[in-house]
Formats: C-alpha cells, structure tokens, sequence
C-alpha cells in the first residue's frame, strides 16, 4: 500500500501530517507531544502523566461524562499514553467521524477544565496505578532497572511520578504545566486513513492555546544519561516467579547503525525462532515468556533481554543468555539468521501499512525523531545492505562485561550472581 504523505508547518510551530490511504472507510488522528517524563522539573515528576489522564475530567463546554459518551459514540477508541519523551492521543473513527473526533481531542487539550476536586479525585486514582505497578513484578522491576541503569537521571524516574509529587498537582500547578509544555511548538497532528489533508490543517489552524505564564514551570533541557551497569537482586519471597531483566547501552533511535541494532536484537530475542526463545523455551523449558528488544530513546539506547522463571532456575537462564551474548560477540551471526531476520523486519513493516493507526503514529515517530519522513522504501533498503559484519560489530562494541547490567526480582534469598559470570570476551 502506498504511502500519500503531505505535511503543513504553522507559524506557531504546530506540525499537521497526513498519509492518506485508498480503498479504506477508517480514519486514525492522533496529537502526540515532543513531552513526557524526561522533559520534567523533578519536583514535578510524572506531571505530563496526570495532564494524560486530567483532560479526560471535563472542559469549560464538556462534562467528564460527556467526553466518555461522545468517546464511546465515536467507537470508543480513543488511546492516551505517556512515555519518557513523549505524551500521545489518538483516536480510530469511521472517516465521516473524523471533525467530530477533532472536536472532541481538540477541546479537551486546548480547553481542560482542571478542576479541583477533579484533580483530587484523579491524584487518588493515579496513585493506585502506582500500587497496581508495585504488584506486577514485570512493572516494578522495570522501574528498578530503570533507576538503577540511568542513575540520577530523569530516564531513570518513574513516569507516572510518586505518590508525594503527584499530591502537588493542583489546579494551579496543572495549569502552569500544561500551558508551558502541551504548546503548539511541541504538538504533532498526525492523521491516517481516508483523510484530507487540508480539511484536517483548516482544523489545525483554528487552535486557541492557553498562553503559557512567564513565571511558570520550565521544561528541563534534554541531557544524555551517564548509564550504570548495576547489579540488583530484590528478594521478594511471595513471588512463585523470579523476574530478571540483563541489558546494555545500545545506539539511539536516529543512529543510522540502528537497523542492524533491530536485527541483532531479533536474532536473540526476537521472535519463536530466535536464539533465546528455542533454548530457554523449546529446548530446555525454563520459561513461559522470554524475549530480547531494542528500547531506543532520542539520544541513548537500550538492549535488553527480559525473561520469568522458577527462582531455582534464574542462574540457568542467565548463563544461557550470557552463553549467546558471547557467541555472537565471538561468531556473529550466519547469513541464514540474518536473513530470516530481514524477512521478519520486511514483512511487519509492509503489514503495518495497512493500519492506519501504525500509520498516524509512524508520522508522527519520524517527524519528533527526523524531522522528515523516511519512505518505505528507503527503510527496507537500509534493513537490506546490514550485513553480518554490521551485527558482529554492534555486539562487539556493546556486549562488554563492563557494560552489562542485571536485575533479578523473586524469592532469590539464594541468588548470588557476580560480575564474574558476566565474561564475554
């Protein structure tokens, strides 16, 4: 399916991108912001978080029941997130719904209500989030990876904030945030589907932002993290499993090196013929879920390996993860890997352009990371010409001792894993 993409750039910085899609009755539309946890002052940690969910507790025109209705009247598929670089809102509708649900996102982001008692009502609702985080052991050891990986930086602080900051964010606090940061300098309207490109800037254009108060919260410039390898075993005795994540710093989400990032980390990880899942799951059945994966940020990156087994076991699975890290940093891996890894990565790409929600959220990715778009085309030649020596090379670089990074979370009273194990070269 071809792509059909145009772009028109405001004067207040706004960005409006379309891709239009033939022979298709849906329409996705999101507003993605260039902000998320990362961007935020540490006495207001998790702030773009709670402005996520907030927009959603009324505007001057819409009562918080109202938007859910006019929500569930549009399909009921409007999606809200947060990351560390970004806060998004996207929405899939039949095309002839797509002013409306414009409308709709529109109000809420330009004209929130932040009341009060709302935001009360919504700091109690965000803090047991964090205690449901606190009960997934996959969540709550990310969060100690994180904080332990990126020490006394803003990507290692949870996203949704503690409980002590987030009873900071009152009316006016809210307020001052929101107009500083949701501004139409860091706002991306992406849209995909059966859309009009100038219908949707015609929408754009009529925007009425809050004027952002001088005096209020300053967005943190971006700096890159000096990440730790840490060695973290949590014991928690209740689990029946031991979670454990191992990682290393890898390349950033524009580093040109970051197709062959992608296919090394399916090689490992990736899928039900990689390495780790045939030896951890098929072979030796020490684990429901195991798997490997490339987190890239703007300016740093992550592999990481994630995996659940019997705490009995957890030492096992290390070795073997570690056993494959030093094989391909010693062999790398064959042309016919790397080749089937390709094919993996050429077949969910073409996939994907049949979504317009993959679609709209793609604009919008290249636009905060590139600042243009990359055709289809120029992708799937770039994951072409990685060669094995590309992957080696990344391997070599990367999966050092040194580097490596572990976190273990379980009944592991037992465990005692040195960076000795962790040998590589």
């Amino acid at each position: 399916m071809k792509e059909d993409i145009r772009e028109t750039r405001l004067a207040n910085g706004l960005t409006i991108l379309t891709d239009r899609m033939e022979g298709v009755r849906s329409a996705t539309l999101g507003f993605f912001f260039r902000v998320g946890s990362r961007s935020e002052p540490a006495e207001l940690g998790g702030i773009s978080h709670f402005i996520e969910h907030a927009v959603f507790k009324g505007t001057s025109r819409r009562s918080a029941i109202e938007i859910a209705r006019e929500q569930d009247r549009l399909g009921g598929n409007l999606d809200a997130f947060t990351t560390h670089e970004e806060t998004g809102f996207a929405i899939k509708v039949i095309d002839d719904q797509l002013p409306a649900a414009f409308g709709l996102i529109a109000e809420m982001l330009t004209d929130p209500r932040f009341d009060e008692a709302d935001l009360e009502s919504e700091q109690r609702v965000i803090i047991e989030e964090m205690k449901m985080i606190d009960d997934s052991p996959e969540e709550y050891l990310g969060d100690i990876f994180h904080r332990e990986f990126f020490p006394g930086h803003s990507l290692g602080l949870s996203i949704a904030g503690t409980p002590e900051t987030v009873r900071t964010f009152g009316s006016n606090v809210t307020r001052a945030y929101h107009a500083a940061a949701f501004a139409p300098e860091n706002l991306v309207i992406a849209a995909a589907g059966n859309v009009e490109h100038d219908a949707i800037a015609e929408l754009a254009g009529r925007l009425d932002f809050r004027p952002a108060n001088g005096s209020g919260p300053a967005l943190i410039p971006l700096t890159s993290p000096q990440v730790a390898a840490p060695i973290v075993i949590e014991h928690k005795p209740e689990l029946e499993q031991a979670h454990l994540i191992i990682a290393t710093p890898f390349v950033d989400a524009r580093d040109e090196r970051r197709y062959a990032a992608d296919l090394l980390a399916n090689a490992i990880g990736g899928g039900t013929s990689s390495r780790l899942w045939q030896k951890v799951r098929e072979e030796r059945g020490l684990a429901y879920s195991v798997g490997a994966s490339a987190l890239l940020f703007s300016d740093c990156g992550m592999f990481m390996v994630s995996a659940a087994t019997s705490p009995e076991q957890v030492e096992e699975v290390v070795d073997i993860v570690l056993d494959e890290m030093r094989w391909i940093v010693r062999n790398g891996v064959s042309a016919e890997e790397i080749r089937l890894m390709k094919d993996q990565t050429r077949a969910s790409i073409l996939l994907g352009l049949e979504d317009s929600a993959g679609r709209a959220g793609s604009l919008a990715s290249m636009e905060m990371l590139h600042g243009r778009q990359i055709p289809v085309e120029e992708t799937l030649d770039k994951v072409e010409a990685v060669t094995e020596e590309d992957v080696k090379g990344l391997a070599e670089e990367f999966f050092k001792t040194e580097k490596i990074a572990l976190a273990a979370l379980g009944d592991l009273s037992g465990v005692a894993i040195t960076r000795d194990r962790f040998l590589l070269d």
